[in-house]
C-alpha cells in the first residue's frame, strides 16, 4: 500500500530497531543485495524507499521490470525473477555506520541464503561493502571471476543511492542491463 506521507522524525528514530524482510524465493534470476536498509526504508517497510534512490528507475531502464515500479509495489518483483536482500540487516542513516564485523557476518549469512534459494545470480549494490564483507580488496564492478556459491553468478554493481554521485541513472541502467543481458 502506498504510504500517505513520509515517515516522521519519531518514526525514523524508531526504525533503527526494525528489520526489513527479504524479498527472496526459489528460482529467481537475480537477488539484488543492498548494503543495509536506510532508516527511511525500515520505517516504511519498503526496500530502496528513500526519495532520490535510483534502484527502481534503474531496474526499469535495464529491462528487469516492464514498467517503473514504486517501492510499495516491491512484492511484484519476484514475478519478474527479481529478489532483494541486504548484506547487513541493521538500518542506519548511512552505510558508513556499519562495522566491518557486521559486513563480514552478513556475508556469511548471505552465503546460506544463496545456498537455499539458488538464484541464477546475486548482484551486490556497493563495491566497498562487498570488498569488506568478502575480503576481496581487488574486486571491480561487473561479473566476479569467482562465484560465492556454485551455480550463482556473482556481480558487483554501483549503489543506486542518490548519494552515490559517481554513477548517474544512465550509468546504472547500462550496468544493471549488462547483468540482465548476461542472464538472457
Amino acid at each position: 500500500m502506498q504510504p500517505t506521507s513520509p515517515p516522521s522524525r519519531d518514526e525514523l528514530a524508531a526504525a533503527a530497531d526494525l528489520l526489513l524482510a527479504d524479498l527472496v524465493g526459489p528460482r529467481l534470476d537475480v537477488v539484488f543485495c543492498g548494503i543495509n536498509p536506510s532508516l527511511y526504508s525500515a520505517a516504511t517497510g519498503f526496500h530502496f524507499a528513500r526519495p532520490g534512490n535510483r534502484f527502481w528507475p534503474a531496474l526499469f531502464g535495464a529491462g528487469w521490470t516492464p514498467r517503473l515500479l514504486r517501492p510499495w509495489e516491491q512484492d511484484e518483483l519476484p514475478s519478474y525473477g527479481v529478489g532483494v536482500t541486504n548484506l547487513a540487516p541493521r538500518p542506519t542513516v548511512a552505510a558508513a555506520e556499519l562495522s566491518p564485523a557486521e559486513l563480514v557476518a552478513g556475508a556469511a549469512a548471505l552465503r546460506v541464503k544463496l545456498l537455499v534459494q539458488k538464484p541464477r545470480a546475486v548482484a551486490f549494490l556497493g563495491i566497498t561493502a562487498y570488498r569488506i564483507g568478502f575480503g576481496n580488496t581487488r574486486a571491480a564492478l561487473g561479473r566476479q571471476p569467482a562465484d560465492l556459491v556454485d551455480g550463482v553468478q556473482t556481480w558487483v554493481l554501483p549503489n543506486p543511492s542518490g548519494l552515490n554521485a559517481h554513477y548517474q541513472l544512465p550509468d546504472l541502467v547500462k550496468l544493471y542491463g549488462e547483468l540482465r543481458n548476461a542472464l538472457a
